[in-house]
């Protein structure tokens, strides 16, 4: 996604994201309903893993910037920027479940971040072509 400055950016769609704090509004009132004990425990991990899926990807907004300095990418511990001398980009294609798969790695000196088509809305293909397009 374009943005007036020259940087590019990608994020969990709004969307998906509505749709995460939706369903565990949802499950908070059935976990309020729910009368049995073993039912309020099993609904309770349910709305705890909502509610952490989803904080993560509104707190985690956008995902992955990228300008002519370099990329950030924004997690949890906030966001880590890394210069394009320090970062190796690559898509990398597996198969699970009897799919396809594909991620985008980004190779760092410290670390290695993989984000994939939900981390990012788009396809990893896709943005590491804008990414080697943003690239001096």
């Amino acid at each position: 996604m374009d943005v007036p400055n020259g940087s590019q950016h990608w994020t969990t769609p709004i969307g998906l994201v509505t749709c995460g704090w939706v369903l565990a509004a949802a499950a908070a009132l059935w976990w309020l309903v729910a009368d049995a004990a073993v039912d309020r425990l099993f609904i309770g991990v349910l709305l705890l893993a909502l509610v952490a899926v989803s904080a993560h990807a509104s707190i985690c907004r956008p995902r992955l910037q990228a300008n002519r300095d370099g990329i950030t990418v924004r997690g949890l511990r906030g966001p880590q920027h890394w210069p394009w001398p320090a970062v190796t980009v690559r898509v990398r294609h597996d198969r699970r479940f009897g799919r396809s798969v594909q991620t985008l790695e980004l190779d760092t000196e410290a670390d290695l971040v993989v984000l994939t088509k939900l981390d990012l809305g788009a396809d990893p293909q896709d943005v590491a072509d804008a990414l080697s397009a943003l690239r001096p």
